[in-house]
């Protein structure tokens, strides 16, 4: 007669899988809110304060799910369940992916000034004219702030300049209604000396306006941008680095 061989129990019995499996679906649940929370408000679903809430509610989700992570890690070790110890420790890598945007934001916040409207020439900005309604019917001003914006703008971005291109008004005018496009924005006019455009941010849908303002100057076209926010009193540095990035592409088309 044969005797029955009977598997030894794995130590710790269900738990190490159980808290593997919940730490995983915290994070499912993390991952799923803080993800969706731009396109929904993209997307007209949802209005700005619920979609932030969702990602603040996400936040909060996967903070327990790293916590679930690391008692799974503690326990499966502790039972030498490698599986389990294995899912922790990836569930706690994948939280601290997910919340280094956050992070990274709030950090960048902090070393800009609180201003949304961002200009090459700060004595005279460029006005907004074809996308002075849609401008009226959101929050921000339609004029520039002042003073006290161009005064935080040069002690935090010396660097935005006009620049001037060795071009004629109407090369310079094509060359930058071009290099407009390239930067994916929405062209709202186009004139013989002023383009007037609109970025839209991939994540959340924000509407952010630009108006390029050409003029002829000894030696070729000055070129001058303003980026604005529509709505939010910083943009955390998004104005100034559009206007960078949008000098940078016109000067290397031209060149």
């Amino acid at each position: 007669m044969s005797k029955l061989t009977l598997r030894p129990r794995p130590r710790g019995g269900r738990w190490p899988v159980a808290l593997a499996w919940l730490s995983l679906l915290l994070l499912a649940g993390a991952a799923l809110m803080m993800g969706s929370a731009g396109p929904a408000h993209r997307m007209g679903l949802v209005d700005l304060g619920s979609a932030f809430g969702w990602l603040r509610q996400g936040a909060y989700v996967a903070l327990a799910a790293a916590a679930m992570g690391l008692l799974t890690l503690i326990v499966a070790s502790l039972c030498k369940r490698a599986q389990p110890a294995l899912v922790g420790g990836l569930v706690i890598i994948a939280v601290a992916g997910m919340m280094w945007t956050p992070y990274h934001l709030q950090q960048r916040a902090q070393h800009v000034p609180p201003i949304h409207d961002i200009s090459t020439d700060l004595d005279d900005p460029p006005t907004f004219l074809a996308l002075a309604d849609a401008r009226e019917a959101a929050p921000n001003a339609v004029e520039h702030p002042g003073e006290r914006t161009a005064r935080q703008q040069r002690d935090a971005y010396p660097d935005i300049q006009p620049i001037v291109l060795s071009l004629t008004l109407d090369d310079a005018l094509s060359a930058a209604e071009a290099a407009a496009l390239d930067q994916g924005w929405e062209l709202a006019e186009v004139g013989s000396e002023r383009i007037e455009a609109t970025a839209t941010t991939r994540w959340f849908g924000f509407k952010d306006d630009v108006v390029i303002r050409l003029s002829e100057v000894e030696g070729g076209t000055r070129v001058d941008v303003r980026s604005a926010s529509r709505l939010g009193r910083s943009d955390m540095g998004t104005n100034a680095q559009r206007i960078r990035d949008y000098l940078d592409a016109l000067r290397a088309r031209v060149e």
